[in-house]
């Protein structure tokens, strides 16, 4: 069984960063293609960034030049920095890992921007 755990989140301000981690149990981590996504009440879950096995990285066009995906395969972890951050990127931030045909999802961590 793979667990994720998401750590991180935080209540900041406006302009301020944050990084985002999520450990995940097992094995098989450097096989996964590993993503964040974020959710906020009434909405439907949105992708933020995915990195693939080979490192290749997509970023959805709203945290573009301010948001950046990483893994470390040693330490089976997935981080998200985050800067310039906005009170529109206040979410619930989901780190996920997905095979063919698997994908886990962590319990997830607040994100608050807010003066």
């Amino acid at each position: 069984q793979v667990q994720l755990v998401e750590s991180g989140g935080d209540l900041v301000q406006p302009g301020g960063s944050l990084r985002l981690s999520c450990a995940v149990s097992g094995s098989s981590f450097s096989f996964y293609v590993m993503g964040w996504y974020r959710q906020t009440p009434g909405k439907e879950r949105e992708l933020v960034a995915y990195i693939s096995r080979g490192s290749t990285i997509k970023y959805a066009d709203f945290v573009k030049g301010r948001f950046t995906i990483s893994r470390d395969n040693a330490k089976n972890t997935l981080y998200l920095q985050m800067n310039s951050l906005k009170p529109e990127d206040t979410a619930i931030y989901y780190c996920n890992a997905a095979m063919t045909y698997s994908s886990y999802w962590g319990q997830g961590t607040q994100v608050t921007v807010s003066s």
